[in-house]
């Protein structure tokens, strides 16, 4: 597995998202360009909903203009609708993502409608981003557990992913919100995922609940994924799944990825200092293992 694996990073969004303790634009900005400053090329810097739903996201346009003069990296945004949609293209936003969930109760809990019917709301949206081109990006909740379902058949996460790289999106991210899965289910859902859309266009987005992240992580690499989402100190969370802890830690996949081999082209000291920052804004240490053993180091040393 020698070669190149990129990286999403989506602290900046679905991390800080689900954290109680707002942060100011100013703070994510300055976030996100250490981020970047760290060498990470993909960097999700908000999303373009509703206050009242998210209103940890609340100034995302700001924040947007602020980091959209790195016209080498991707900076995607969510978008829920065309409402949204409008909104990221007055901020300038050149990558959004739009997201559905393989599991019916968690698609009406988190979004209020069925899953054909998020389908339908992206539909428009597609059209104009294509217009505009503009490229967009698909996430697919609950692919490897629901918090009200249960474990979700493989069918209906294939389903879905189809109908949103049917749709005309570029990459397909499988989630496994509430972060209950295993190498083997892991392997599978890559395996039956990639039949339908092309392995190259997938990318893994997995949550740490259970301590199986990086080991799903690597059976999805051994199927052929190269992309993974994580966010800086293992950020995040889920309000609709009780018990999901935050995403795979970026510290703890760079560290492995390296250990590999694999290239990722990110300075992991400096990754560490971006989080330590945030991590002292949300008043809380970071869960990446990785961040506390090289903080736990320089302790020691000083």
């Amino acid at each position: 597995m020698g070669d190149r694996v990129r990286i999403v990073e989506v602290g900046p969004r679905d991390g800080l998202q689900n954290e109680k303790v707002p942060i100011s634009v100013a703070d994510r900005i300055a976030f996100i360009e250490a981020l970047i400053g760290a060498g990470l090329e993909a960097v999700e810097v908000g999303a373009f909903v509703s206050p009242k739903a998210i209103p940890q996201m609340v100034g995302s346009d700001a924040v947007l203009r602020g980091v959209r003069h790195h016209a080498n990296c991707e900076l995607p945004v969510l978008v829920p609708n065309e409402k949204g949609y409008e909104a990221s293209q007055a901020a300038g936003a050149r990558l959004i993502a739009v997201f559905a969930a393989a599991s019916e109760s968690f698609s009406r809990a988190n979004i209020n409608c069925s899953i054909a019917e998020s389908i339908e709301r992206f539909k428009p949206v597609l059209v104009r981003a294509k217009a505009d081109g503009v490229r967009v990006r698909g996430y697919v909740s609950c692919v490897l557990g629901c918090p009200y379902e249960g474990e979700i058949p493989q069918a209906a996460v294939v389903d879905v992913a189809r109908m949103l790289w049917d749709l005309g999106c570029y990459e397909i991210s499988l989630g496994d919100t509430i972060g209950v899965g295993t190498p083997v289910k892991a392997r599978h859902l890559l395996r039956a995922v990639g039949g339908h859309v092309p392995m190259g266009n997938l990318a893994m987005h997995f949550h740490d609940t259970y301590g199986q992240a990086l080991a799903n992580l690597y059976a999805g690499m051994e199927e052929g994924c190269r992309v993974i989402d994580s966010a800086a100190g293992g950020l995040g969370g889920c309000p609709y799944a009780p018990g999901a802890t935050g995403n795979v830690a970026t510290e703890d996949v760079v560290y492995m990825l390296e250990g590999m081999g694999v290239a990722t082209g990110v300075d992991l000291p400096r990754l560490v200092a971006a989080t330590n920052v945030m991590s002292r804004l949300i008043g809380r240490p970071p869960l990446s293992r990785v961040a506390a053993a090289l903080n736990a180091k320089v302790r020691v040393a000083k």
